[in-house]
């Protein structure tokens, strides 16, 4: 039975707070981590890639070859011609504003990535289930993806509000699949929700999502033909301008063969081999979820999917583990779950935790990273503790663990459901009453 009126109210009342504590304490480790005001390793004081996407803006602005400038000295431009658009107004403002501007974007995007979570997870906004959404951004912001999305200054974190955005919509919206078609047309990544869209037969979306993306490509033509064609002729298919396979931090099957084979050439069969097995198992994975009702864990899947089969995926690209982070929540605020689902689900957070934070490896020496000299250097994944004798096979790659352990969770869970019982299956998540829901 659930607790009467006044009971529920304080129960409420006492999940709030405790979430409110968490998120404080999360905040407090992300000092300990590696302190705020640390020079150039603090979590606010570096914002690389927002300077490149700044340089970049600047270059085509006074009519430079964008993709073959080295800005900063010697960083490519990667993304489509149509960011510039995006990136170009923050070259009106100094560094520095600039900065404060990009960082404040990533909190409210976090936050409405949460918020858009849960209530796709059949939850209203009320204002415990906001204090719950505030406290998970600084628990997140733990996590490797998340905190070097912050620290570089990347853009993954709103790609990701604009899919969920989008996705979320109903399947009879006029506008689902523009949100991401947009995201495609910024970077490619996104394109995976094609074959996704397709197989759901969701033909009016996939048109929306390609109309989007063709559209971004003709307005780049319109604003820089000349670059237009050098990225989508060339440019395009050149993935070493991402970064270099054999790289720490390489996420991808093509990062995982290149460092442990020590080499920036992989064999290109057994890469493309375990791409299409990790393309298939995503993809199957992702389709079981929508099947059952589950669209945030799908679009996850496939979002993770994407970075598994990419030549090049950096952690920060793994932003999709917010996702994971918000499902994982969901189940254990809700009161009629069992005992053994409550302890799975708390597990696979505490897993998901253990994996993907923002583990500190502390360089007591001069280093070079990127464009400087840095007199120390405190890098952060588990994927930079690859001296644990024995357990290389993990740390090179933990976040295909991930993905690999949620893809086979998914497939394993929603298909016993369908032999013990197809009643329990329903087309949409159960609305939830829980007392982080009403208000």
């Amino acid at each position: 039975m659930r607790p009467a009126g006044p009971a529920r109210g304080a129960r409420r009342v006492l999940v709030t707070i405790g979430f409110a504590v968490i998120g404080v304490l999360a905040l407090w480790l992300q000092d300990v981590i590696v302190p705020y005001t640390y020079p150039f390793w603090g979590l606010f004081d570096n914002q690389l890639d927002l300077e490149v996407y700044r340089s970049g803006a600047q270059t085509a602005i006074d009519g430079g070859s964008l993709y073959d400038a080295k800005l900063l000295g010697q960083m490519d431009y990667t993304y489509a011609p149509i960011s510039i658009a995006l990136f170009a107004p923050f070259t009106w403002v100094t560094f520095e504003a600039a900065r404060i501007i990009w960082t404040a974007g990533i909190f409210v995007a976090l936050y409405l990535v949460i918020m858009l979570g849960f209530k796709s997870l059949g939850r209203r906004a009320s204002w415990p289930l906001r204090v719950i959404a505030l406290s998970l951004v600084a628990v997140v912001l733990l996590l490797e993806p998340v905190r070097t999305t912050i620290w570089y200054g990347q853009i993954n974190v709103f790609l990701m509000l604009l899919i969920v955005a989008d996705l979320s919509r109903p399947e009879s919206s006029r506008l689902r699949g523009v949100g991401t078609g947009i995201a495609a047309g910024i970077k490619l990544t996104p394109l995976i929700f094609v074959l996704y869209l397709g197989m759901l037969r969701q033909w009016r979306a996939l048109i929306g999502l390609l109309g989007a993306f063709v559209t971004t490509i003709a307005i780049g033509f319109a604003l820089m033909p000349h670059e237009s064609w050098s990225y989508w002729t060339s440019k395009l298919f050149d993935s070493n301008r991402v970064g270099a396979p054999q790289t720490p931090g390489n996420q991808s099957v093509r990062g995982l063969l290149a460092n442990l084979i020590r080499s920036d050439e992989p064999n290109i069969v057994l890469w493309l081999s375990l791409a299409l097995v990790a393309l298939a198992l995503g993809m199957y994975a992702a389709l079981v979820a929508h099947r059952h009702g589950q669209e945030l864990l799908s679009v996850c899947i496939v979002g993770m999917t994407s970075c598994a089969v990419s030549p090049m995926s950096w952690g920060h690209h793994w932003v999709w583990f917010v996702l994971l982070v918000v499902i994982g929540v969901d189940l254990l605020l809700r009161p009629g779950l069992r005992p053994t689902g409550r302890a799975l689900a708390a597990g696979g957070l505490v897993a998901l935790l253990l994996v993907a934070l923002s583990w500190r490896s502390h360089l007591a020496h001069p280093i070079w990273f990127v464009n400087q000299t840095v007199p120390d250097a405190y890098l952060t994944g588990l994927f930079f503790k690859t001296g644990i004798a024995g357990l290389q096979w993990f740390t090179y790659y933990p976040y295909n663990f991930v993905f690999l352990g949620t893809a086979i969770a998914t497939i394993v869970y929603f298909r016993r459901r369908d032999v013990i019982d197809p009643a329990l299956i329903r087309a949409v998540p159960e609305r939830d009453h829980s007392p982080a829901t009403t208000r």
